[in-house]
């Protein structure tokens, strides 16, 4: 575990640390936190000195001080959520807890933590390199809708006066950079490394690898250009096959170079291999139990990136839609290292990654040429050259099964149901095994809604899986003996939604569930998904035409109540 106070740093006798990480959520040493993820590649593969601060007062300078002044550069993220979704309700309401922070207390996390760090470590240390990233920062990399101030604000690059955006899953990018400054570079010398956004004073020379986007100032006060600005954004999150990217803001230019590459099942297994403690850190465990362990303490990630493409869903723009897979042995060897903690009781809580049935199996044409511009993996339709097929995983949940400390293992992550169906060996395998062996109790579906305008704003498969997935899993149960429930995710008041489209969604609910669902989130526009520029703009991305969009937040909430059934929304259906 890394050092994160000044008592561990005399302890280990370093007397300056080489690149301090500054976090919004409380230090855990788990590869499910991002922090512990760039902080170990630095440490233990590039050999450097590194310390963590985390959750610092953002009211006083002496917090972020504690550790000293870097020798190459401080790293900054807001944490595993954006700071303003940890921050605020659906309805614009503070939170009342942060389960990343230790007791869950509210108030730790600033808003727009990456803008409030960087300018508080400015303030203090003048003239240190200042990298940003995480998914606040990924996702704010360039001109962006915000929700919060109902305008359209400039990149996090400038607003926080950082010198460099690491976008993406920063693994290949942070050991790129600790490479330069090891051999005596700079900051500026990072600037034309796949993976990162600078902002420059000029143009760069090499125009011609890049796609200059509407101005800063044009997409600000005009809504057509914003989404033209955002569906070109999007075309271009390929590392095969797209430019980089190059937009004014005032007299300066934000510069995106081309996405990374993405790791190898090699590379991927050694960032998974290191040796994470899978604990809070003692200093954060000391200001209370830190609740957001709990949900992946016994989980395993097994794979990266996600095609499923859903307009509302912001991980294709930061993992992106190349599926990056762990090998078997190096997930045999992870659950090995779990079932030595004390507290493990022979269950694995979860195999997956963002949609776990896409584990082992990729387009073999999108992995030669790139994804796709024009048209989805799956959406509305899986398209013909994906061929999707769940003998990998199925293959990786058997022998994750027989190991000897191992009772039971669990999918807890997303699952695409459209995939089991649209996968004629294996998919109905994978259903009953996951029926008979990997649910604990209830499985967790997400239809989203039903309404097909709104599935196809959503980029949704229709609600007729669903259907057909209820009656087979109901099926599978009974025949199984198993006493097994589902529940539902939906979204409320999404872009393109009437009131009678949420009546519609109650009645599908009343006819098919058995149950009424209790996880109904108001849809909530953040910045990077094809839905937040859809609800900003209320064009249709795919005609241009008016896109009926409810942004009044008690109207919002109406939507929330039919789906829920409360009796003052009745009357609409």
């Amino acid at each position: 575990m890394l050092a994160s106070t000044a008592e561990e740093m005399e302890k280990l006798k370093i007397e300056q640390f080489d690149v301090i990480l500054v976090t919004g959520d409380a230090y855990v040493d788990h590869p499910s936190f991002g922090t512990a993820i760039i902080g170990n590649v630095l440490s233990q593969i590039a050999g450097l000195n590194v310390g963590v601060i985390s959750q610092p007062d953002w009211k006083n300078a002496g917090d972020i001080s504690r550790l000293g002044r870097p020798k190459y550069f401080f790293g900054i993220t807001a944490g595993n959520v954006d700071s303003m979704v940890a921050n605020y309700t659906a309805s614009r309401k503070k939170r009342k807890t942060d389960e990343y922070t230790p007791d869950a207390q509210f108030g730790k996390r600033p808003d727009r933590a990456c803008v409030v760090y960087s300018n508080l470590i400015k303030g203090v240390f003048h003239g240190i390199p200042i990298i940003l990233g995480g998914i606040e920062a990924s996702l704010r990399r360039l001109a962006h809708y915000d929700w919060w101030q109902n305008r359209v604000k400039k990149s996090v690059l400038l607003d926080s006066k950082a010198d460099l955006i690491v976008y993406g899953m920063g693994e290949k990018t942070i050991l790129q950079i600790a490479e330069i400054f090891k051999n005596g570079g700079n900051i500026r010398d990072c600037t034309s490394l796949r993976g990162t956004v600078y902002w420059s004073s000029a143009l760069p020379q090499n125009t011609s690898d890049f796609t200059v986007l509407p101005s800063f100032e044009t997409v600000s006060e005009n809504k057509n250009e914003y989404m033209k600005m955002f569906k070109e954004f999007s075309a271009n999150n390929d590392p095969y096959d797209s430019k980089g990217l190059i937009q004014k803001h005032d007299n300066r230019y934000v510069v995106q170079n081309r996405p990374q590459l993405p790791l190898s099942q090699h590379e991927l297994d050694r960032v998974y291999g290191l040796d994470y403690t899978r604990k809070v850190h003692p200093f954060c465990l000391s200001q209370g139990y830190v609740k957001g362990i709990d949900t992946v303490r016994f989980s395993i990630t097994s794979h990266r990136g996600c095609y499923g493409g859903c307009s509302f869903c912001a991980i294709t723009l930061h993992q992106g839609r190349i599926i990056q897979s762990r090998s078997i042995s190096s997930i045999l060897r992870e659950a090995e290292q779990i079932s030595k903690d004390e507290k493990f009781n022979g269950y694995i809580s979860d195999i997956g990654g963002p949609t776990a049935n896409m584990y082992g199996h990729d387009c073999l044409k999108k992995l030669e040429l790139g994804s796709c511009k024009e048209k989805q993996c799956i959406g509305d339709e899986v398209c013909h050259t994906l061929n999707p097929s769940h003998k990998a995983y199925i293959d990786l949940l058997s022998q994750v099964e027989k190991l000897p400390f191992i009772k039971k293992v669990f999918i807890s992550s997303g699952i695409r149901l459209d995939l089991i169906y649209a996968d004629k060996e294996y998919g109905m395998a994978f259903l009953r095994r996951l029926v008979e062996l990997n649910t604990s109790g209830q499985i967790k579906i997400a239809p989203e809604h039903a309404s097909p305008n709104v599935l196809r704003l959503m980029n949704k498969h229709s609600f007729e899986i669903v259907r057909k997935f209820i009656s087979d899993y109901e099926s599978l149960n009974k025949e199984l003996n198993k006493n097994q429930f589902f529940s539902a995710y939906l979204i409320a008041a999404h872009p393109g939604a009437e009131l009678q489209d949420e009546v519609f969604l109650r009645k599908e609910i009343e006819k098919y569930f058995g149950f009424s669902p209790q996880q109904v989130q108001i849809f909530t526009p953040t910045p990077g998904t094809m839905s937040t520029a859809v609800y900003y703009t209320e064009l249709d991305p795919f005609s241009s035409a008016h896109v009926f969009v409810e942004k009044d937040d008690k109207k919002r909430k109406m939507h929330k109540d039919i789906l829920l059934g409360e009796s003052n929304a009745k009357k609409h259906y």
